[in-house]
């Protein structure tokens, strides 16, 4: 056998040592944005505490409904925008698999033929190992920034996940809130049309007058037009449901037709929140992995080096080319950038610009979360209170309709009394129930915004 060992290899790595002494001072230090971000998150004030509050694991547990369940589980499943997603993190770990394959060696083999001019062939067979060496850590660099992005894009898919679960359970109250205010126009439409039989009936006795007549025809007719356009809005959000769970026919439930119960989510300290919300945890990783490539980007500045082996024979026949008596050679290549206009380094510092922008987009998410938590309980305190408010309110506007029956029966009041006094009632009774569901959604944005997460 045959052995070459040039001397080219030697020399090279004789003068490692000596790059490896001036690499670290050619590699600026970036800002250490965990220190930066950990003092952003403890300025972030206590949350205010709320009344009847919840312990539950998950954003699902907030709501009560087995029918929410199962469309839940079909928009999981079919929700084309959760699904890209979810096939994106799946190129991402496969990229993964890229990054970690540049450390390892690369093999590769070879067979060829040649005819000479006296039409002898001769034919030739190769195995070549070639192996970039990590010196500076730049390949390793790179796969952690790869790790990182699956990291990251594993919790996007979570945050998407959350906020299509807060989604379908907003767009399922809504429709129930839609009927109700549905039945409780047709219920101020039945008062008022038998307000108008009543008026008609006193005008064929003489009793009433016209104008009288007209103005309850007048508020029938007024209320017809609201039922028919609560019904658009309720056929409106109808389709947005089918919308989120994915899905072109229509999907078949039964609404209940009182709410279901929407549980207060427990109120854990700033510090416990932040750390749970998908969006933030993520906007981390995505630093954390453009820190990791502004590290390649500077470490491309250095030089590389490069070992390659190759085994080879030629013989006058295929099966004497394989390696009855081969020869192989060790090659060592040390590469160093000199000038290419100065691209690299400007990749270098755009690379650790892109990193500052990503941590100046973290602090707008932290800005964002904070403030979700902080709306929503301010929200859930305020309806609290207009919800007691508008109940006094509304039994006192009940026991006064009641007397202005009675004295527009016996003639007392005239019509347009009663109609305002009836008017004013139902208004009541909507803007009760309209409380009520805003509170129910606010509750589930609550959830949403103190990171709980949708069961799997």
């Amino acid at each position: 056998m045959n052995v070459t060992k040039p001397d080219r290899s030697l020399k090279t790595l004789t003068i490692l040592p000596l790059l490896l002494l001036t690499a670290c001072s050619m590699t600026p230090e970036q800002p250490d944005y965990d220190r930066l971000i950990t003092a952003e998150q403890q300025q972030v004030p206590e949350w205010q505490t709320l009344s009847q509050q919840t312990n539950v694991a998950y954003l699902n547990d907030l709501v009560d409904s087995d029918m929410f369940e199962d469309l839940l589980q079909i928009a999981m499943q079919s929700n084309p925008g959760l699904q890209q997603t979810l096939l994106t993190l799946q190129i991402r770990q496969s990229q993964l698999v890229q990054a970690a394959g540049e450390k390892r060696p690369f093999i590769s083999a070879g067979i060829s033929a040649l005819n000479s001019r006296d039409n002898e062939a001769s034919f030739g067979a190769d195995v070549s190992v070639s192996w970039q060496a990590d010196l500076w850590g730049k390949l390793a660099d790179n796969e952690r920034a790869a790790d990182l992005d699956i990291t990251e894009q594993s919790l996007l898919y979570q945050s998407a996940r959350d906020t299509l679960a807060a989604e379908v359970m907003q767009v399922w109250l809504t429709l129930i809130a839609q009927q109700r205010a549905i039945d409780i126009e047709q219920q101020r439409n039945a008062s008022l049309q038998q307000t108008e039989s009543f008026i008609v009936q006193r005008y064929r006795q003489g009793l009433g007058t016209l104008e009288d007549l007209d103005s309850a025809r007048s508020a029938v007719a007024t209320s017809s037009a609201s039922i028919e356009s609560l019904k658009e809005v309720y056929r409106q959000q109808y389709i947005q449901l089918k919308t989120l769970i994915g899905q072109v026919d229509n999907p078949e439930f039964e609404l209940p037709t009182e709410y279901p119960e929407v549980a207060i989510p427990e109120i854990d300290l700033p510090l416990q929140t932040l750390n749970r919300r998908p969006d933030l945890l993520a906007a981390y990783a995505a630093i954390e992995a453009s820190s990791a490539r502004t590290e390649v980007a500077y470490k491309d500045l250095l030089p590389s080096l490069s070992l390659q082996a190759v085994l080879e024979d030629v013989g006058s026949s295929p099966r004497a080319s394989l390696f009855t008596a081969p020869v192989w050679s060790l090659l060592g290549q040390l590469t160093a950038p000199l000038y290419q206009g100065g691209q690299l380094r400007a990749a270098a510092e755009i690379s650790e610009l892109d990193t500052a922008i990503l941590y100046q987009q973290y602090r707008d998410t932290l800005l964002n979360a904070v403030t979700e938590v902080e709306q929503a309980i301010s929200q859930e305190q305020a309806l609290v209170k207009r919800q007691q408010h508008i109940e006094t309110a509304l039994a006192s506007a009940e026991n006064n309709l009641q007397q202005y029956q009675a004295n527009y029966r016996s003639g007392l009041l005239n019509i347009l009394d009663l109609l305002t006094v009836q008017q004013q009632t139902y208004d009541l009774q909507a803007q009760l129930d309209d409380l009520i569901y805003q509170r129910l959604l606010n509750r589930i944005s609550l959830g949403l915004a103190l990171g709980l997460e949708a069961k799997a």
